[in-house]
């Protein structure tokens, strides 16, 4: 049971009722002796009054009768004094001593330890009184007293401590030693955030707070001496009190700190590492450093694009992505003055934030980069002088596996039926694939890496190539064919079978003899001229969409059929109306 007395109680009539509940052994006849009765006491008692200490308790004083003479509680404000040092008398010295803050006792003391003979000048307290005291002790602290830290959460991985002059942010609930709630930083749902050391703290969180972790959890103790001394904070805290912390480190930094950046997935072949002017690709996850995610590039579904070196990224995160590999993983941490300052951003970053981002780089290129080849297979032959290899304007006949730079597969020749090939240096392919291309030898495989500028650009390519992206190339070449002269899609290459003029030209062409050549009649015989090596059509498209635009050329009435005036091929010919090309 726990009954507390005050004012309040006697003034509706309740002290004579009370006192016979609670002091059936205290009679009218006194006591001779110190009587300590214990009403309600903490399962914890971390620390008990003794001799010299500090104590803040409330009571309620009553004669052995009920008759109510004193209460702290009617003045509002505890009582504070030293304990053993002659402030009180000599019954309430002793009575004090092995309390426990929040502890309720009854402390009946006779007069040799109360006021004696003689009693009080008021008259309140008689001679030869014995005097109870209803008490509940609030506070205690020592002059000698210092700082009491306990952790309550250590994390894991603590690579760093706070020190003298680091910036700290951290969540705070502030009690008195008895528990009364006097703020709390979760109230105004903001970080309390200041330097350590330099004075801006109360000497004994200055003290509890280094050494500490970021996202540990701590109790701190601390006696008014270290805290807000004899005056209280003239708001909730008392004179003399002693105040309670329970803190959570949230982060901290040092005006000296720089990025850090921790290796989170090393690439083993790293021929280029991203430099100043260099433009990159990159995912990233962001967090506070209690893990709070503030932004996350996966979210929107694209990779962040962007230029380093040019202010186009905080301070911190532009240090922390040079020297990257491509397809590496890192962890960017960095203080605020390299983010985003003491004013964050709105609803997202805290201000003064430290900042962590994990981040994946997918690829990088800079303007003034050309195609990286790396050659693969060179087949022995390629190294005889004077092996035939490709050159601005050949059509070559080749595999391709095309991946982007973190490995993720666009496309493959393999993958579809027939022959791929292309002219290049024709400006039918993009220029880095005919860079990429040139130079090659029958049998030979490389790899051609080649940045987005001279490849697809900033738009990229439908929705399978993402803008600004880097290439990265597999080729394997298996045929080279040389051009046709410039405007001709059929020439011939054997001068003995060469037809000597239109009119035997046509004859031949004119399988039945009716004095017109058709389509059917006109396929067939270039045909066999191409496959007898005689002739030979221009490489890159089908051999018989070639041959219907050479035929539509001739046919210049458009009635399916070439007569003799229509027809001249053997003269200088011209390019047809339309062409395949290859979109590679």
């Amino acid at each position: 049971m726990f009954f507390s007395f005050n004012y309040k109680s006697c003034a509706f009539g309740l002290c004579s009722l009370l006192s016979l509940m609670l002091f059936s052994d205290a009679t009218d006849y006194g006591v001779e002796e110190l009587q300590v009765k214990p009403i309600w006491k903490p399962s914890v008692c971390k620390r008990s009054v003794k001799i010299g200490d500090y104590v803040h308790y409330h009571y309620y004083g009553m004669l052995t009768n009920g008759k109510y003479f004193d209460s702290s509680y009617e003045r509002g404000v505890s009582y504070n004094t030293y304990v053993g040092s002659g402030w009180l008398i000599d019954g309430m010295d002793k009575g004090l001593i092995g309390m426990c803050v929040n502890e309720h006792r009854l402390i009946t003391i006779p007069p040799h330890l109360a006021y004696g003979e003689e009693g009080t000048g008021e008259g309140l307290i008689p001679g030869n009184a014995t005097i109870i005291f209803n008490a509940v002790l609030l506070d205690i602290w020592n002059a000698n007293d210092s700082i009491e830290v306990t952790t309550t959460f250590m994390p894991e991985n603590c690579s760093k401590k706070i020190k003298t002059s680091d910036y700290v942010r951290y969540h705070y609930n502030g009690t008195l030693l008895n528990g009364k709630h006097f703020h709390s930083s979760y109230e105004e749902d903001s970080t309390y955030n200041t330097y350590v050391g330099q004075g801006w703290l109360i000497k004994g969180m200055d003290e509890g707070l280094i050494g500490a972790c970021i996202g540990e959890r701590m109790n701190i103790v601390i006696p008014p001496h270290l805290a807000y001394g004899e005056k209280g904070d003239e708001k909730n805290i008392p004179p003399s009190a002693t105040v309670v912390f329970d803190v959570e480190i949230v982060d901290f930094h040092n005006p000296n700190d720089d990025v850090v950046v921790e290796i989170l997935k090393p690439v083993e072949n790293c021929p280029r590492k991203l430099e100043n002017t260099d433009f990159v690709r990159y995912h990233y996850n962001g967090t506070l450093s209690d893990g709070t995610v503030f932004d996350n590039s996966y979210q929107r579904g694209h990779t962040y694009d962007t230029y380093v070196g040019y202010k186009r990224l905080i301070p911190g995160m532009e240090r922390g992505l040079i020297g990257a590999c491509m397809g590496e993983w890192r962890l960017i941490t960095f203080p605020p003055h390299l983010g985003y300052g003491e004013r964050g951003v709105e609803d997202k970053i805290p201000g003064s934030a430290v900042l962590t981002f994990s981040v994946h780089i997918i690829d990088f290129h800079n303007p003034k980069d050309d195609v990286q080849i790396e050659v693969m297979t060179l087949p022995e032959n390629c190294k005889e002088e004077g092996a035939r290899i490709s050159k601005t304007g050949d059509y070559l006949t080749y595999d391709y596996d095309l991946l982007l730079m973190d490995g993720t597969k666009i496309e493959s020749s393999k993958d579809r039926t027939g022959n791929w090939g292309s002219y290049i240096g024709t400006g039918r392919v993009i220029p880095g694939v005919s860079r990429g291309l040139s130079g090659m030898c029958v049998g030979e495989i490389r790899r051609v890496v080649i940045p987005p500028h001279i490849a697809y650009g900033e738009p990229g390519k439908d929705d399978f190539i993402p803008g600004s992206a880097v290439l990265d190339f597999t080729f394997e070449l298996h045929n080279i064919e040389d051009p046709l002269p410039d405007g001709m899609h059929f020439v011939w290459v054997d001068d003995e079978h060469t037809p000597e003029s239109e009119e035997d030209l046509f004859h031949e062409m004119d399988e039945d003899k009716d004095g017109f050549i058709i389509l059917p009649e006109f396929t067939s015989y270039l045909l066999n001229q191409v496959e007898a090596g005689y002739a030979k059509l221009e490489p890159g498209n089908p051999q018989e969409d070639v041959i219907t635009e050479l035929f539509r050329d001739q046919d210049k009435n458009e009635d399916e059929r070439i007569d003799r005036q229509e027809f001249t091929f053997l003269a200088d010919d011209e390019p047809p109306q339309s062409k395949i090309e290859d979109e590679l």
